[in-house]
């Protein structure tokens, strides 16, 4: 790992959604801790897994790791941050207000915007003031996947402009005072994330073309925010060792073929290729094997004609038929980032729509690649579209204007627009935009592509909040908001597809996913388990490794967690264009 050749203070990893993140920064904290540096490991992940992959409970204080010495993590919990946020603001009023106002400022930071500058706020904390970290060496940031990370890292300036030039006192997050407290330590993290001899942004990604791609547009985006100091990490580099083995062949070949095309934007950054593991990595000594060569063959695995027993799954075909039978609705591919959720949703659309059936394909993922998946083809019936967030926000807010603001006096209009400028109104802006996507269902099929869970499960939450926030600025609520959990809730409307991979961090996810939407009242239709190994010819030691870790996974979700499950094999083919999404859906895991 040369970005460990001369290691900065903090080190922050960063990608699109399951390239190994949280892999690559607990191997890092744990090296650095063996190498007797004092190590802070912390995530800002809403959807966080590091108990699991060191091996201990978290919480939102630095907890020590019993087998790594000098290596202490925690978890910034974004609900329980902004419920010790909201307290913050709002005890001090307990008892001196009425209970009516105090009632108010509750409802005004119980918004998703109070969660996510509350789990800011502990950030920067860690970030922006050196006497939260004084004790450690190094500060390792496990982030969320990237369209969070972009937000969570331009929120600095987008919170501090906001509040100098707030003159009303008050915004989406109720009073700005307390918010005012805490500029000098917003400034100072700002600079930290600027400053190359204090951090370094460590880009992990994939050898696939969309990772790198994404890993790209991240890195310029980045820059632009000033955060100069790059470093890459490519995450599971596979090389074949029998030329026999047709899997591992595919599988080297399209590693050559992603870094061949590699974008020119990050041939100039420092670069550390690991090579795929033959397993997941879960505990501290695999994770100190990261990055090593398997030479000693003695340790893998041997072909073996055994195979995986499991009851049986359904075939991708028959999902199709039970989908296309309702003839309207939304569908939507919900699960932890980098599984496979834009594909499958992209491969479910084209074979609905090749039914004859009508179908819009949208996403309100900003990390998003459906046009990617689709590549440059067409088909009849089929249209795509994307919920973008600048387009929506700046739509609202004329709409507001034109309608709440027709009739103010010139500082009642200024007041608007200033509160129109808060972070908040792109939130409101994307949930309309989501409800009016899900109303769409009323006429056809809606084919919803969402974002990774943490934001998913925020969106869902906000309903009620959307409702307090929108009549700030309008007294209008629009229909398809109204109606949007009752649709949602309408297992004859809404078909939820939870996509996940046969691995452990991806199945937990999505275990806790399931408990999320069961709890919200939204029953999901089915388990897609997608990239399996489990049911194809393979001989190379590391995809036997990895064939056999996939064992307890496929039988924990075809047997605890799925009604009913598709297991879509690993293609050696990328399934991009309608060749490759058609291909995904007739092909079919015999286990």
């Amino acid at each position: 790992m040369h970005y460990l050749d001369n290691p900065s203070r903090n080190l922050f990893f960063t990608g699109k959604g399951g390239v190994g993140k949280t892999s690559m920064a607990c191997a890092t904290a744990v090296r650095l801790a063996d190498q007797g540096r004092r190590v802070l490991l912390v995530s800002t992940d809403p959807a966080s897994n590091l108990d699991e992959v060191l091996g201990v409970t978290l919480g939102n204080q630095p907890t020590a790791v019993p087998a790594v010495s000098q290596l202490w993590a925690m978890n910034i919990d974004p609900e329980k941050a902004a419920a010790e946020y909201r307290e913050r603001m709002v005890g001090p009023y307990r008892g001196v207000l009425p209970d009516a106002a105090v009632q108010s400022m509750e409802e005004q930071f119980s918004g998703s915007c109070t969660v996510e500058i509350a789990a800011f706020d502990e950030f920067a904390r860690l970030l922006g003031d050196a006497s939260a970290t004084e004790d450690f060496d190094h500060i390792v940031f496990d982030t969320a996947p990237t369209g969070h990370t972009l937000r969570l890292l331009t929120l600095p300036s987008a919170w501090s402009g906001y509040m100098e030039t707030n003159t009303s006192g008050t915004s989406c997050l109720g009073p700005l005072a307390g918010l005012q407290k805490q500029q000098a330590i917003y400034r100072s993290t700002v600079e930290s994330l600027s400053d190359a001899e204090r951090t370094t942004l460590v880009l992990v990604t994939r050898p696939e073309a969309s990772t790198l791609r994404e890993a790209d547009r991240t890195s310029h985006e980045l820059r632009e925010l000033g955060v100069q100091n790059q470093a890459l990490v490519i995450n599971g580099m596979f090389r074949a060792t029998d030329p026999t083995d047709e899997v591992a062949v595919a599988m080297q070949s399209r590693c050559e073929s992603a870094l061949e095309t590699m974008p020119s934007g990050l041939s100039g950054l420092q670069r550390t290729e690991v090579p795929l593991a033959p397993q997941g990595l879960i505990g501290v000594e695999t994770l100190r094997r990261v990055g090593q060569t398997h030479g000693d063959s003695s340790e893998l695995p041997k072909r073996s004609d055994e195979r995986v027993t499991l009851i049986e799954s359904l075939p991708t075909l028959e999902l199709i038929d039970q989908l296309a039978a309702q003839e309207r609705g939304v569908i939507m591919t919900m699960g932890k980032g980098g599984v496979g959720k834009t594909t499958v949703a992209a491969a479910v659309a084209v074979a609905l729509a090749e039914r004859g059936l009508k179908v819009h394909l949208s996403t309100t993922d900003p990390a998003a690649h459906i046009s990617a998946a689709m590549a440059a083809d067409e088909i009849s019936g089929l249209t795509i579209s994307r919920i973008d967030p600048a387009e929506v926000t700046e739509a609202y807010r004329q709409e507001v204007l034109s309608t709440a603001g027709a009739d103010l006096d010139d500082q009642g209009r200024e007041l608007l627009e200033e509160d129109l400028r808060s972070p908040c109104t792109e939130e409101i802006a994307v949930f309309r935009a989501f409800a009016d996507a899900v109303a769409e269902g009323e006429d056809g099929f809606v084919v919803l592509d969402t974002a990774p869970t943490g934001h998913t499960i925020l969106l869902l939450d906000s309903a009620l909040a959307y409702h307090r926030e929108v009549s700030r600025q309008t007294n209008e609520v629009p229909e398809s908001v109204q109606k949007l959990l009752p649709r949602l809730r309408d297992p004859g409307f809404t078909r939820v597809l939870v996509v996940t991979l046969p691995e452990s961090t991806p199945v937990h996810e999505a275990e806790r996913l399931q408990q999320d939407l069961r709890r919200a009242k939204i029953e999901p239709f089915a388990w897609v388990i997608n990239q399996s190994l489990a049911s194809l010819s393979v001989h190379d030691p590391v995809l036997l490794g990895r064939q056999q870790s996939e064992r307890p996974y496929l039988q924990e979700v075809m047997n605890q967690h799925a009604k009913q499950a598709v297991i879509i094999p690993w293609q050696s083919t990328p399934p991009i264009g309608l060749d490759g999404l058609r291909e995904l859906m007739k092909s079919e895991a015999i286990c």
